[in-house]
């Protein structure tokens, strides 16, 4: 898997075994980034969160298309040490936290303004995420993505884009 663009675009990553994580394409990442250069403007100063790292590749696009922070949360700890091969390789620092995502949130006291949410699938903790962002304060100026395959209830929240992409939705929101 490459990064697609910015200062690393090209570099090659690892990537955890499929049957563990699911990568999000190289079209999702560009669209993903596309919109939220159309949303929030230049990404310098700016801070990203991805909830359920996999690769580590959300970060790494951010950071390379100008991001100032990236967080990884990863509850996986196999996955999480490809996580640090793979920010390593590039000089990055890492800001990652391996545990449960939602509790993880739940105690760090900074807010984000861009966090981006993919976990697997058939989980079930949509709902709990949503619950989370709602009431939650640190949350009122972020953009949240969600990547989603179900339909989900969007109620008191503002949709600001939302794209489908074969079988999945990219949902970006804000409070």
């Amino acid at each position: 898997m490459n990064i697609t663009g910015g200062i690393y675009n090209g570099r090659k990553i690892k990537t955890p075994d499929e049957k563990i994580v699911r990568p999000t394409l190289s079209k999702v990442r560009e669209s993903v980034f596309n919109v939220l250069y159309s949303l929030i403007g230049e990404f310098t100063g700016k801070s990203f969160l991805d909830m359920f790292g996999g690769s580590g590749i959300m970060g790494l696009e951010a950071l390379s298309r100008g991001f100032s922070k990236s967080v990884v949360f990863e509850k996986n700890r196999q996955v999480a040490q490809i996580i640090k091969s793979n920010y390593s390789v590039l000089n990055l620092a890492l800001d990652l936290t391996i545990g449960d995502s939602i509790k993880l949130i739940q105690k760090r006291e900074e807010s984000f303004d861009v966090i981006y949410i993919d976990p697997p699938y058939m989980s079930g903790i949509y709902e709990n995420i949503l619950e989370w962002i709602k009431s939650d304060d640190k949350t009122n100026n972020s953009v949240i993505i969600l990547e989603h395959v179900v339909e989900l209830d969007f109620t008191d929240f503002e949709i600001l884009k939302q794209k489908k992409y074969s079988d999945k939705y990219l949902t970006f929101l804000h409070k």
